[in-house]
């Protein structure tokens, strides 16, 4: 749980490339603000990106619902804008695509 202080740091997150990532590089810089992650995931919870060993994205296997470890929004995740758009039109999709 507890893991390296990475406040404002800039690092690669492994992605699977479906739902909200597709079309992105892979890996995809992102930006993170946390010395914290979660170590068990829950079933419902896909985990569609990682860097190391930490979990850094996940969705869930049946709603449009999701959640990141770091910051879209930054511009140190240099594809931010486009991630949010994706996700936001993931969210909105018809069901049976999750």
């Amino acid at each position: 749980m507890w893991g390296k202080i990475l406040h404002g740091k800039a690092t690669l997150a492994t992605h699977d490339g479906q739902a909200m990532f597709e079309h992105l590089p892979n890996p995809l810089p992102v930006a993170r603000y946390h010395s914290l992650s979660g170590e068990v995931v829950p079933e419902q919870l896909i985990v569609n990106a990682w860097c190391d060993n930490t979990v850094m994205a996940v969705r869930h296997r049946q709603h449009r619902t999701c959640g990141f470890q770091f910051h879209p929004e930054s511009i140190l995740t240099t594809k931010g804008a486009q991630l949010l758009q994706q996700t936001i039109a993931w969210a909105q999709a018809p069901r049976g695509d999750a």
